[in-house]
């Protein structure tokens, strides 16, 4: 079974194809260079060049599997959330190219694909899934493909958002994630940033502070690699602490730790370290892609998912937990 996975959430262009649950193709198209200039990403400008990539990549993708169009049984693309601008070329071309072929067509939400961008097959729930990344950073319970529930969000900037500013505070480049942990690994001293929310009640995440006093300690004189080694350990440390806190209160020992700041190494190997037991995405599904929208659309369609109407509409806002269990449409 061959499905064709689209993603056009934010500023990536991702065409993914999977065949009977294997990723055989994943390309994504990045535009990083053009946004680099404004320290993020810019709506419009994001829309227009997911308008011009969008067909030579899905071509590229089927060209790469030596697969007609014709040879596809499944298409899907992310629904949302994300900027709706960019969401709807892709959303669109897919449910175009779904009304040509007369194939089935899936509409997935882009939390649920990076939550199984990191699961792996065999693996039943209950577990703890977290989602960091430059637009989302979200703790959930997952009880079943369908069934989430949320146990903490930000309270502010998304973990991978406040990477971007630190970054950018510090003159390095989009994305910042990479960045800092470049930065971090030059720095002979480490500048004194506190871990946010420590000792909280509940189980949510807060990454502002942790950029006020980055601009706070460049205003002292630390040196730009203290600062990117400080900030990366605090923002790690509130991560890891919140997840084990979620352990104990729930019982699960099982952790995905999915999205971009999932490929940040020092995160990694503190998780690694805790006596979980810990997955990740493979390489090059951390980052938004098709080829997670793929995966789980097949995994939706295994579970008796019925085809989705082809008047469904892209959603900006759309909670995880508001997903029905095999009822994506909802």
């Amino acid at each position: 079974m061959w499905v064709l996975g689209i993603d056009t959430s934010c500023d990536d262009t991702g065409v993914g194809l999977v065949k009977d649950g294997q990723v055989v193709v994943n390309l994504i198209r990045s535009q990083v260079a053009l946004h680099q200039a404004y320290g993020g990403v810019v709506p419009e400008l994001a829309s227009r060049e997911h308008l011009k990539a969008i067909r030579p990549l899905a071509e590229r993708a089927l060209a790469e599997a030596g697969l007609s169009p014709a040879g596809l049984d499944l298409v899907a693309a992310t629904r949302g959330p994300g900027l709706i601008g960019a969401l709807l070329v892709g959303f669109t071309f897919a449910k175009g190219l779904a009304f040509a072929l007369d194939r089935p067509f899936l509409g997935i939400h882009h939390l649920e694909a990076h939550i199984v961008a990191a699961w792996p097959e065999g693996l039943d729930p209950p577990f703890l899934a977290l989602v960091a990344s430059g637009g989302h950073t979200h703790l959930f319970e997952v009880l079943d493909l369908g069934r989430y529930r949320l146990l903490g969000a930000t309270l502010d900037d998304a973990a991978g958002e406040a990477f971007d500013k630190v970054a950018r505070l510090l003159g390095l480049g989009f994305p910042g994630g990479p960045e800092i942990e470049r930065l971090a690994e030059e720095a002979e001293e480490e500048a004194p940033f506190a871990v946010p929310l420590r000792g909280q009640k509940g189980l949510d995440f807060s990454f502002s502070g942790l950029k006020t006093r980055a601009v706070q300690l460049l205003e002292k004189g630390y040196s730009k690699p203290a600062i990117a080694r400080g900030f990366q350990k605090a923002a790690v440390a509130h991560l890891q602490e919140v997840l084990l806190e979620a352990v104990r209160r729930t019982g699960h020992r099982t952790l995905l730790v999915a999205g971009g700041v999932a490929a940040n190494r020092a995160l990694r190997a503190g998780l690694e370290g805790a006596g979980l037991r810990v997955y990740f995405p493979p390489k090059g599904l951390s980052q938004d892609n098709g080829a997670m929208v793929a995966l789980a659309a097949y995994r939706r369609f295994l579970k008796g998912e019925p085809p989705h109407p082809l008047s469904l509409d892209a959603r900006a806002y759309w909670p995880l937990e508001e997903v029905s269990h095999l009822a994506g449409v909802e």
